[in-house]
């Protein structure tokens, strides 16, 4: 363990075998931080948060403070963050709230860039991508996989599925179903992010599959009640389908078309 001698370290903070925590940085009390995470200096971390292992959080972040929400009066709430996670200078990651379920969640091996600001209540899945100053308002989900280009803009209680691609400056706010591109203010969709579903190993057969079921969606001038039905025929050939099909059946706040 290598703790920097002006570093402050609350006496109720748990830290792990190996963690370095940088010049400057507090660390406040009811933080738990996994072996190998590197805490880089003048970093703020308060609790009740939990960070896993061998992550590195560079300067200036703040991490694990109390949520941007005037309904918040101080009520018990958690952040919790995985394992293997980059998070870049300046990201503000703030803990939950009573009315969101009480917890702010961020998983693995997720790519962090500088600026980002994941709000109360957000649940950040596993190898997602958030390009400079990214910003999720509360409740905001994000699946596995999906990648926010810079100065992205997502409103509350959307959901961003996975493999999809938000553009720069996208304004979002209804959902985007599993693998599309979607860009503009308003975010309008762009086709099926194919050069990531290439990279990630999705065969010729399941891109068919996916392009059919976009075409459906967005191409042929059907409703969505009309769209479902052909696309549940997809999925009898193509699990690939079936996740893009699930999300928009359970969409909430309507999807993006």
């Amino acid at each position: 363990m290598s703790i920097h001698s002006t570093a402050v370290i609350d006496s109720n903070a748990s830290l792990g075998d190996n963690v370095e925590i940088g010049p400057y940085s507090i660390i406040g009390p009811g933080v738990e931080i996994g072996s190998g995470t590197v805490v880089g200096p003048h970093v703020v971390i308060n609790g009740p948060t939990r960070i896993g292992k061998d992550n590195h959080i560079f300067q200036f972040a703040s991490i694990g403070e109390v949520p941007q929400d005037k309904k918040f009066h101080g009520e018990n709430s958690t952040l919790e963050i995985g394992d293997r996670n980059h998070i870049r200078e300046f990201v503000t990651i703030n803990r939950g709230t009573e009315d969101g379920g009480g917890v702010t969640k961020v998983g693995n091996d997720n790519w962090l860039m500088a600026y980002i600001h994941i709000a109360h209540d957000c649940i950040v899945g596993n190898n997602v991508i958030f390009s400079n100053a990214a910003s999720l308002a509360g409740h905001v989900i994000v699946d596995d996989n999906a990648i926010l280009g810079g100065f992205t803009l997502v409103h509350q209680f959307c959901h961003i599925g996975s493999h999809a691609f938000c553009g720069m400056g996208s304004a979002v706010s209804k959902d985007v179903p599993p693998y599309v591109i979607v860009n503009g203010n308003p975010a309008h969709p762009h086709g099926l992010n194919l050069e990531g579903l290439k990279r990630r190993g999705f065969s010729k057969e399941a891109l068919k599959a996916l392009r059919d079921a976009y075409k459906l969606v967005y191409r042929k001038g059907l409703t969505l009640e009309e769209a479902l039905p052909k696309i549940e025929k997809i999925t009898d050939s193509s699990e690939e389908v079936i996740p893009f099909l699930e999300f928009i059946k359970s969409s909430s706040r309507g999807i993006i078309r």
